[in-house]
Parts: structure tokens; C-alpha cells; sequence
């Protein structure tokens, strides 16, 4: 079985991937891709591997916990979605990095399952605008005390990549730019279940439609039944323009407000954020989707 896990990161997706693919599960169920619904795993994942800490498994533990997520026979493809797979919010930064302890994490999932192929999936975000949202979502804390210590110029995206292929090489790790996820929405639903491109799916235009106003998505839809020929690189560009003329402000604006963060340290972390991305790109083992 391969078992597609999307891990966030947090502030990014808001469930709206598992959203989209639960509205798709009769059809995707018949394509032998299971989408079973985070309550029968979030938890239950969670605890498991916090219990792998303090022992072994037990030689039935896979196939136990399958018979609590699945219903009915073993699937070719499972999807899982949990943006705090790694952590709580006020957990993804400390120790001068993204998320200490992903990789153990995922070297215990692949203890779990280790007859399984497993593909990690990430949709990241400039720390610049990521950590003061991650704050946002960590309750009774200060930023310092959130920061514990870390430079926000030193974190780096592919060192938490680095982590995890070291500590488990065999996994596939699928990534994209939050920023980008409007222009590659419906590639992603697709790619993440492992669909052909033209395979029709619903929500395909859900992200869209929440940052383009209603006139805008009318006259996109109305574009699109009138060129149905189109490839995916040409729908993108559809996109792209669609949404520089009709996407609301409101929904794509991002402020950053945190004490001591000026313009020039933004501009700082964002170059950095840019060159990092280039950085991944050329990383073994590792696809970055992009438009």
C-alpha cells in the first residue's frame, strides 16, 4: 500500500486538502485510493507513536491499526491529513529550526509501516509571514518564549527536509509553496491521490473560489467550458490572470506584525526563503511542485 501522509504545515492548508479529498471518497474509493476521515486516525496515530517511544511494537500493530482506519479490504493508496502531525503550532520552531523532532517522527511511522511505501507531502511557506501566523495559533506564550533563541534569518525549509531524508531515506517527499497552491490546487488533489491529470474531481476550483470574487470565478468557469482542450501549464496561466483581476485583497493580503520585526528583516527572510526553494529543487529524492 502507498500511504500519502500530509503533514501541513501549519497555517497553510487549514484542512482544506482533506476537505476536498472527502468529498471525492466514493470516487476515489473505486480508483483503490482510501480517504478515510481524521477522526478514525488523528488521535489514534498520535498516541501510537508517543507509545513507541516507551517500547516495541507489537508484531500486529499495522494491521490492527488498519482494521481502525480502514473500512473493508486494504487499499492501493491511502490518503492522511494532519498539519500537527508533527507538533503543535507552538512546537514548529525551537532549537534554531523548523519542527525538532519531525524526523523522529516519521522514522516511527516507518516502523509502523514498514512494508508500506510512504510519501510524505508538504505545502510550505515564507517563515516570514509562517511564523507570525504559527504564533498567532499558539496560545499563552511570547515571543520569546515562542522563539526559544532562534534567529529567524537561520531557519531554513530544507534543513527540516535534510532531517527527514536522513533519518528515512526511503520515503518519497512530495512539496510545494503555499504561495503558489492557488495556481496548482486541483494538480495537487490529483497528484497527492495519484489520478491522471484530466480525471474529474469535486473542489477542483474550491481555493480559487474562496480568493476570487463572484464575478471573476462566473467569467472563469465560463472560460473554461469554452476551452476544454486546455493543458494543465495553460490552466494555471488562465489562473494567474483570472486572479489578477479578480482575486479579492482581502484574502491574499498577509500582514506581519510581531515586535521587532522590520520591513528590512522581512525583506531579508523572504530573499532567503527564495533562495532556499532553489535550494530543494535541487535536492535528491525530493519533487517540488510549482506552477
Amino acid at each position: 500500500m502507498h500511504i500519502v501522509l500530509h503533514a501541513g504545515v501549519h497555517a497553510t492548508d487549514e484542512d482544506r486538502l482533506i476537505k476536498c479529498f472527502l468529498k471525492n471518497t466514493q470516487a476515489f474509493a473505486a480508483l483503490g485510493v482510501a480517504v478515510p476521515g481524521p477522526s478514525r486516525y488523528r488521535r489514534l496515530l498520535r498516541d501510537t507513536l508517543h507509545a513507541m517511544a516507551e517500547g516495541d511494537l507489537a508484531p500486529d500493530a499495522r494491521a490492527v491499526l488498519l482494521d481502525a482506519i480502514l473500512e473493508g479490504d486494504t487499499p492501493d493508496r491511502m490518503i492522511l491529513s494532519n498539519d500537527s502531525f508533527f507538533g503543535t503550532p507552538k512546537m514548529s520552531v525551537g532549537k534554531g529550526v523548523f519542527y525538532p523532532g519531525a524526523e523522529l517522527k516519521m522514522a516511527r511511522l516507518r516502523r509502523l509501516f514498514p512494508q508500506d511505501s510512504i510519501e510524505l507531502c508538504l505545502g510550505l511557506r515564507n517563515p516570514a509571514t509562517f511564523v507570525p501566523a504559527v504564533f498567532a495559533l499558539a496560545p499563552d506564550t511570547d515571543v520569546m518564549e515562542f522563539m526559544n533563541g532562534t534567529d529567524p534569518l537561520d531557519l531554513r525549509w530544507s534543513e527540516l527536509v535534510a532531517r527527514i531524508k536522513d533519518a528515512v531515506p526511503d520515503i518519497e517527499i512530495t512539496l510545494w509553496c503555499n504561495e503558489d497552491t492557488p495556481l496548482i490546487w486541483a494538480y495537487l488533489v490529483r497528484e497527492l491521490a495519484g489520478l491522471a491529470p484530466n480525471t474529474k474531481i469535486i473542489g477542483g476550483f474550491d481555493l480559487i473560489a474562496e480568493i476570487m470574487s463572484k464575478t471573476g470565478m462566473q467569467r472563469f468557469r465560463s472560460y473554461l467550458k469554452s476551452h476544454p482542450s486546455m493543458t494543465e501549464i495553460q490552466k494555471r496561466r488562465v489562473i494567474a490572470a483570472f486572479l489578477d483581476k479578480y482575486a479579492l485583497d482581502d484574502a491574499i493580503e498577509e500582514e506581519v506584525d510581531l515586535p521587532g520585526w522590520t520591513h528590512d528583516l522581512i525583506r531579508l527572510m523572504t530573499e532567503t526563503y527564495e533562495e532556499d526553494i532553489f535550494r530543494i529543487q535541487r535536492m535528491s529524492g525530493v519533487e517540488l511542485i510549482s506552477p
